[in-house]
């Protein structure tokens, strides 16, 4: 009885210094820039994360997340931030303190918080990817619109490794797609994946009964993601997954 007490003890011990290891790893994020408008967070070796700043009518200030993956010389941005001051502070960074080349940015929908600080990107002479629903929308809403489409998935190069942009189905809107790093297993979610406890937000272009099977689409694909960056709010692992599925759950 005492040997099969001890068994699962160690059993129960592994399984929660290992949920702690990957939190601690997801939560330790070191700032590496910070002004008024941007804020910069190395979370391992090869990524990053931005954070900019959007006034809405509705929430106030909010914080808008993106993705810097990277490897060797070369980043590739996910989601510009939302305006062309706080992009002009990010390609700056990058070049001059993480002195690494920009291959491409990519605006995972047309919203203002992925397409506002655009006009810097092209200023620098950044490609811009997106999906070809994202140019019709941006179009449409007379938002700023990325130079190059893609139909329904994207891969690009950075260093010696590949990073890709896939849409899985409608949800925040109807263009949403999400970033993939494999060589840091990261996800880039954006605004079809919410922080944990977060209300449901802005659904003026959702599509709210898809939502869920959108994401579980997403967990499919990647099931083991380490790492998984939302649209706004804190980064962690599979439970925002988790969370969004059933918070948009028979809508």
């Amino acid at each position: 009885m005492k040997i099969l007490f001890q068994i699962l003890f160690l059993f129960f011990a592994t399984i929660i210094l290992s949920c702690n290891s990957q939190k601690s790893a997801v939560e330790k994020g070191k700032i590496m820039y910070k002004s008024d408008d941007l804020v910069i967070i190395k979370l391992s070796d090869n990524l990053y994360q931005h954070i900019s700043f959007l006034n809405t009518d509705s929430f106030g200030k909010v914080e808008c997340n993106g993705m810097i993956a990277k490897d060797g010389n070369e980043t590739v941005i996910f989601d510009t931030p939302s305006d062309d001051k706080s992009s002009a502070e990010l390609i700056s960074w990058i070049k001059n303190d993480l002195h690494a080349n920009i291959n491409a940015v990519v605006p995972t929908h047309f919203h203002n918080d992925c397409v506002g600080g655009l006009k810097e990107f092209d200023k620098n002479n950044i490609p811009s990817y997106s999906n070809n629903k994202t140019i019709e929308l941006a179009k449409a809403a007379g938002a700023n619109v990325p130079t190059h489409g893609f139909d329904n998935e994207l891969t690009l190069h950075v260093g010696s490794q590949k990073v890709y942009a896939k849409f899985f189905g409608e949800g925040h809107t109807k263009d949403n797609v999400v970033g993939y790093f494999p060589k840091e297993n990261a996800v880039f979610g954006g605004c079809l994946i919410k922080e944990v406890n977060a209300t449901k937000g802005y659904l003026g272009d959702a599509n709210v009964q898809a939502w869920s099977a959108t994401v579980e689409k997403l967990k499919t694909q990647y099931p083991d993601a380490k790492i998984i960056i939302p649209g706004h709010g804190k980064i962690g692992g599979i439970e925002l997954l988790d969370y969004t599925i059933k918070l948009f759950k028979n809508n």
